[in-house]
């Protein structure tokens, strides 16, 4: 597993740079000239984006040096091995000052200490209250927050109007219903639902009965309430015929899949939105909630924050920089578009997301989602689900006995 064998790397490595965090730590002395009226300048590490993303960062980063004329931001696309990258800059203490951090890898880079706690930094004014609390949490351990979620996607129910139309089938609310309906809407090609069969799509079902999939960090998704869960999706494509996976039907993922009308129905992120509007701007399509299950609502939320290294020697104008980014003004510009959600709540309001045809029902899960993050086995555990679960949705094994000897193998490999 990347994530153990890097964890082990970097113990052996602190002992030739923890003085350097030590150094560093806390609020921040700093060099360089921060905090004398010199100019500062701090470096910002991500992934690239499309072109509209990219113009909206520019954007939002001239905003800010604007307000901030001694600091310049040099934004540096990290476009292969991101976290790699990042991990082996950080043990040889040439990482940036501020990075991207997708909510999956946190629980083992906070573990770490490489990352500044930010609550120190943090003022009323800031106003933490106004993050979704599932995606602000995703950065926390031990009553302390190490990242502020810049934006998120959670999942919702993307239909085909035309074919729910033409079959008189009305918009499912449970999980019941959408399995009936795509009885009724698989026809003539088309499957009722379109099912993405790997973990970070099918953790909050595998949940929704009161199973743990992690539990004490190790694999537990041998319980039978998660295959109880699970099995429903297993007999929709292989009992009832109604649900596929893209490459079933020749497409390459979810939105391709349903933008391609061969899916009544897909669950899927924002995402699909500027996709669908791009690509196939003649299927018209709506968005709900996803189905409650056992009478529970439920959603995967995929949130990315911005962290501070704690090596950094310009602590100050990098807090400056994730305060803007992550505040109102900041985040409005980055979101404005619609490609990523605000995870302030009174962005969303403002943009008028909360409200949108389409991604209204993304807003509204927010707050009950399950955050695709749990500890720093996940990866491993991961892996282990998906190679069995695929075979299972193909027919191939039974399930139970399939997620047995996944979690058997995740186990062993989190105990090496």
């Amino acid at each position: 597993m990347k994530a153990k064998k890097w964890l082990a790397t970097f113990g052996v490595m602190s002992m030739l740079f923890g003085g350097i965090l030590a150094g560093c730590g806390g609020s921040g002395s700093s060099s360089d000239g921060e905090g004398s009226g010199d100019q500062v300048e701090i470096t910002l590490a991500g992934w690239g984006g499309n072109p509209s993303e990219t113009k909206l960062l520019r954007e939002a980063l001239d905003s800010f040096e604007e307000k901030h004329p001694n600091i310049k931001v040099k934004h540096e696309v990290i476009s292969d091995q991101y976290m790699d990258v990042i991990k082996t800059r950080l043990i040889g203490n040439e990482a940036p000052d501020v990075f991207y951090l997708d909510a999956f890898e946190a629980p083992a880079l906070i573990e770490t200490g490489v990352l500044e706690p930010l609550d120190d930094y943090v003022t009323d004014e800031f106003d933490v209250d106004d993050f979704e609390k599932p995606l602000l949490e995703a950065f926390q351990k031990d009553g302390k927050t190490y990242g502020f979620p810049k934006d998120y996607s959670t999942l919702a129910l993307f239909y085909n109007k035309k074919m729910f139309e033409e079959a008189g089938v009305e918009v499912p609310t449970t999980w019941e219903e959408m399995r009936e309906a795509s009885k009724q809407l698989t026809k003539d090609g088309v499957v009722g639902l379109g099912v993405a069969p790997e973990l970070a799509r099918m953790y909050y079902i595998a949940e929704s009965l009161g199973g743990e999939v992690v539990k004490d960090d190790k694999a537990n998704f041998a319980d039978k309430k998660v295959v109880e869960a699970l099995q429903p999706i297993i007999d929709q494509r292989n009992v009832d015929k109604t649900a596929a996976q893209p490459s079933d039907v020749g497409a390459n993922w979810g939105g391709e899949m349903f933008g391609q009308e061969k899916a009544a129905m897909v669950i899927e992120g924002n995402w699909a939105i500027p996709f669908l509007s791009d690509t196939f701007p003649n299927v018209e399509y709506g968005t709900a909630e996803i189905p409650t299950i056992n009478g529970e609502k439920g959603t995967m939320a995929y949130t990315v924050s911005y962290v501070m290294n704690a090596a950094s020697e310009k602590k100050e104008a990098s807090w400056e920089l994730i305060e803007y980014l992550t505040g109102p003004e900041g985040m409005e510009i980055w979101t404005s578009k619609g490609y990523a959600l605000p995870t302030r709540k009174s962005v969303a309001e403002k943009l008028g997301f909360d409200q949108d045809e389409y991604r209204a029902p993304l807003v509204a899960g927010a707050s009950y989602a399950t955050v695709w993050a749990n500890g720093v086995n996940l990866p491993t555990i991961m892996n282990n689900f998906n190679n069995q679960f695929v075979s299972v949705f193909l027919g191939q094994k039974q399930l139970e006995k399939a997620l047995k000897e996944a979690e058997e193998q995740a186990n062993k490999e989190i105990g090496e």
